[in-house]
């Protein structure tokens, strides 16, 4: 296991709740990186508890909305795990601030094997949530390892669809970085959120920008989409690998969560119709927008999500 420097004050985008104990927490992948983790809680309950191990969205880190949604479940009685993914934020894994499909798919398989490892997880009762982007790699995750016994996906983007989007340009346009670079060329460099907005500016990216940007609800430094420059290089995996070849086959719970207007309804819509079974779900926030269940607590639906996890690990 590698050391990380990790942060020991309190750093997130939420208030710190007085209900859960909050312990910073590390574990390694299969591929020898050292994720970072905060653990959660639930103050004055003993034995082995039900847990969720819990990422996303795309581009963020657990101080923003996974830790959130982490929280709050330990708080309805989940000893809950927020990590960053390999490559991001305070995990290890080089180069920085990139992704991969099949290590992020990973990713999760190895916060389920931190928590069947501890003596206070009933490892019979594990449940993931993904958020944004990673709704879409928990759905991954899900059929991947069968230890999930339930998976919910919240406002799920569809990476594969949104890097492939003009493929063919995409991939010669990522070939010729990396020809630049291996020639000596410094790789050129994008943000995911701009830096200003105005009013030519699509309304999505507005919503992000709102979000992501703003040091009164999302910032923060460690979050790619708070201002990290990446290279577009790191996106070719989402362009020629399909993380959802398999979802069909899912045989356990899966609850998919969409705001009624954000922009990417149609695309999770799409995905959970790919799922089979009947033991799926989809749940529409009336008059949410993608970015509403990253933080609004008055949208986001968690007694739904609560209710959903506890029915599916009783069954």
């Amino acid at each position: 296991m590698q050391k990380l420097n990790l942060t020991q004050e309190w750093d997130k985008t939420f208030a710190q709740s007085s209900l859960v104990d909050h312990t910073k927490v590390t574990f390694d992948n299969s591929y020898g990186f050292t994720l970072a983790a905060d653990l959660y809680k639930p103050k004055d309950l003993g034995g082995k508890l039900p847990a969720i191990a819990v990422a996303g969205p795309y581009g963020a880190v657990k101080e923003q909305s996974s830790g959130l949604y982490a929280q709050t479940m330990a708080e309805k009685g989940y000893l809950t795990l927020a990590f960053d993914p390999s490559f991001t934020g305070e995990s290890s894994g080089s180069p920085r601030n990139t992704t991969s499909p099949e290590i992020n798919t990973e990713d999760y398989s190895a916060a389920i094997d931190y928590l069947v490892s501890r003596s206070d997880v009933d490892e019979d009762k594990l449940a993931i949530i993904g958020i944004c982007g990673w709704g879409g790699m928990a759905l991954s995750a899900a059929y991947a390892d069968p230890r999930i016994k339930v998976t919910v996906a919240s406002t799920t983007a569809n990476l594969n669809a949104e890097a492939g989007q003009n493929r063919s340009q995409t991939l010669q346009y990522i070939a010729a970085q990396r020809t630049a670079v291996a020639k000596g060329v410094k790789a050129a460099t994008m943000l995911s959120v701009p830096e200003e907005i105005d009013d030519e500016t699509p309304q999505p990216l507005k919503d992000f920008y709102h979000y992501y940007r703003n040091p009164e609800r999302g910032y923060h430094p460690r979050s790619i989409n708070s201002g990290i420059a990446v290279s577009p290089i790191a996106t070719r995996g989402f362009v020629h690998f399909s993380m959802f070849d398999y979802i069909g086959e899912i045989e356990n719970a899966v609850l998919m969560v969409h705001g009624e207007n954000a922009v990417t309804y149609p695309a999770g819509k799409a995905l959970f119709e790919q799922l089979t079974g009947d033991n799926k779900e989809f749940y529409t926030v009336p008059n949410a927008i993608h970015t509403d269940l990253y933080d609004q607590v008055d949208k986001i639906p968690f007694a739904k999500i609560d209710e959903f996890i506890k029915r599916h690990l009783s069954d």
